[in-house]
């Protein structure tokens, strides 16, 4: 999916989220009890923080890890970023060194484990990490998520809502392949609206 983010470092918000599965064969054996439970798989979208446009998707399994999927979103954006805005879920080397390797400049934003400790490097060479722990330690969780940004990201969660309540939380082709294009055509439709919804300035004379 080409990047849709206005011109400039992109400050990008990502997060995954469950949609489920329809139609006949798509019902797992999984038991809980006397219940069964439908199958589904994760969407995994990249937010324009300052646009609201997704710029970038992907489908999987429901058993991917949300960090191993952060490379395949950012090979879709072409615009360097400024940041990545991620949750606690996100807390891995993977995800700093592939942010390092898209844009190097890039702040990577999320929040350390709470049993987070400092890297050997932290008092000479801090990584991005152990300035989070610092900040963490010297202003409270609550603190950081003021001065670090990592508030924006509830614009990842509003996106997330918008897309179930316009397109559903189930997918309807059955298939892999069919899936990821009826996803790409629901992305597609969002950000269309988006614009549709979005004023023209003009300059005036």
């Amino acid at each position: 999916m080409a990047s849709q983010a206005a011109s400039g470092p992109v400050h990008l918000l990502v997060d995954s989220t469950g949609v489920k599965l329809s139609g006949p064969g798509e019902w797992l054996v999984e038991k809980h009890g006397t219940k069964r439970r439908r199958a589904w798989r994760k969407l995994h979208l990249g937010i324009d923080a300052r646009t609201g446009t997704i710029v970038a998707s992907t489908l999987t399994s429901k058993e991917v890890d949300d960090a191993a999927e952060l490379s395949p979103l950012l090979d879709q954006i072409d615009e360097p970023l400024a940041a990545v805005i991620v949750d606690g879920a996100y807390d891995q080397d993977r995800v700093y060194d592939g942010v390092a390797e898209h844009s190097p400049e890039a702040v990577v934003i999320v929040p350390p484990r709470a049993t987070a400790v400092l890297s050997p490097s932290a008092e000479t060479d801090p990584t991005q990490r152990d300035r989070h722990i610092q900040v963490i330690a010297e202003q409270g969780r609550m603190g950081w998520q003021r001065t670090s940004g990592y508030n924006a990201r509830a614009g990842v969660e509003g996106t997330m809502s918008r897309y179930k309540r316009i397109i559903g939380d189930t997918l309807r082709s059955h298939g892999r392949p069919s899936q990821e294009v009826e996803t790409r055509i629901a992305v597609s439709i969002l950000n269309r609206m988006l614009d549709l919804g979005r004023p023209d300035s003009i300059r005036a004379a």
